[in-house]
């Protein structure tokens, strides 16, 4: 079977059976690595994308649930690495191991896109279920509060 789809701006298709973790077309088929695999269940988040803007476990959903969508990665959210939440990752300190962080920040991104300036309440809620094993809730915290106050309104 096959599926086409748009992924940070390119029409794709991707053969594979319709049930198949769209994660896998992601890595496998298309070639981008940058959304990891952590649990296969949803729980921890290590793989979220957007899927027509809202985040999603990439593990769980099905590639056919993004025909005709469009898919954005952590390499498409900007080639150049110059969002406001990947620039102030950096200047926050918060990667560690960093193999979390590609959905972290999609996440937050998904975030800041619905709430450009969250409260303390809105950023753990948004981010409930992205887990990080060095346990740098802190510094991400402080990323998404830096990258909100520079311009919240992009991501």
């Amino acid at each position: 079977m096959t599926t086409t789809f748009e992924i940070n701006g390119r029409k794709v298709t991707i053969k594979a059976p319709d049930d198949s973790p769209l994660l896998w077309a992601i890595r496998d088929e298309v070639g981008l690595t940058g959304s990891k695999f952590g649990c296969g269940i949803g729980a921890c988040g290590a793989c979220t994308v957007h899927l027509n803007g809202e985040a999603v476990r990439s593990c769980v959903t099905p590639v056919n649930a993004a025909a005709g969508a469009k898919v954005t990665t952590i390499e498409g959210l900007d080639p150049k690495g110059a969002h406001p939440l990947q620039v102030a990752w950096i200047k926050a300190q918060a990667p560690q191991c960093g193999y979390c962080q590609s959905g972290q920040i999609m996440q937050a991104a998904a975030l800041l896109k619905t709430t450009p300036n969250p409260t303390d309440a809105q950023i753990n809620d948004a981010m409930n279920g992205n887990l990080c094993r060095c346990m740098a809730y802190v510094r991400i915290k402080q990323a998404i509060k830096l990258a909100a106050g520079s311009q919240g309104s992009r991501a």
